[in-house]
């Protein structure tokens, strides 16, 4: 008996030291793949924090099996194409407080199917392009934005699985047309279809243009028939201002004679 139990207990000492060995290399894998000035850390999944780390850029090399991404109050300025295509498993992003203007069309590549929540709010997005959020299921933030309220913003929010809280949310810094700036996107999009003011504008350029046109024609007639009427009462005023014909002499004999 006292063989076994000494057996059992550097059993027990012997797989105490393994897990504890085990765990020292995934933490130190951990900490070599976490991309420099951010924290890595296991809870439910690897988490990434950049959060405040003066970042004007996406990491590169962020690990593959990241699942919550912070990388918000940064001076991140642009989201590039297929910058989170290796991060199969990334359910939350974070990019809120940077300084995003510009967001490119296969930027979400790769995480749209599996995010769950996307934070864009408070950066200096107008616009995107109209495919950006394609197949998007993210619940998505993007309030606090000057964005410009066009079609191609309406096409954006409508492709979106939860457009509707989302559009909520979207202020018109400025818009199409004048009297949408200031207010909710969803208010203008009910008030007209953004999509539809281009075919209008040109309808009424056409009527002001042919209008325009036909001003400058019955313009030109009416100086033309003024024109010929002046020319017609200067050569008027003119035959009458010449001497009347006087009769000759001899014409007037004739005349006595036959009488």
């Amino acid at each position: 008996m006292h063989l076994v139990d000494l057996w059992l207990t550097r059993s027990l000492s012997m797989c105490l030291l393994l897990q504890s060995f085990v765990l020292m290399i995934l933490c130190f894998h951990s900490a070599s793949m976490c991309p420099k000035g951010c924290l890595c850390s296991h809870s439910g999944g690897l988490n990434v924090s950049c959060s405040n780390a003066n970042l004007k850029e996406i990491p590169r090399d962020l690990p593959p099996e990241t699942v919550l991404l912070y990388l918000d109050s940064n001076q991140i300025t642009s989201i590039p194409n297929e910058i989170f295509k290796d991060l199969h498993q990334l359910r939350v992003l974070n990019l809120s407080k940077n300084g995003i203007e510009f967001i490119d069309e296969h930027a979400f590549k790769g995480v749209a199917e599996t995010l769950q929540t996307l934070d864009l709010s408070d950066n200096r997005i107008q616009s995107v392009h109209k495919n950006a959020f394609n197949n998007l299921k993210a619940r998505a933030r993007i309030a606090n934005n000057p964005w410009h309220c066009d079609c191609t913003l309406q096409q954006v929010l409508r492709s979106m699985a939860v457009n509707h809280e989302t559009a909520n949310n979207v202020i018109c810094k400025t818009s199409v047309l004048d009297e949408h700036a200031g207010r909710p996107f969803l208010n203008a999009a009910n008030d007209a279809d953004l999509c539809n003011l281009p075919k209008k504008t040109t309808d009424y350029a056409m009527l002001v243009t042919m209008f325009g046109w036909f001003t400058m024609v019955i313009s030109y007639v009416v100086y033309y028939v003024r024109q010929n009427q002046e020319d017609a009462r200067r050569h008027l005023e003119y035959l009458k201002s010449l001497p009347s014909r006087q009769k000759k002499p001899d014409e007037a004999d004739d005349i006595s004679t036959v009488v």
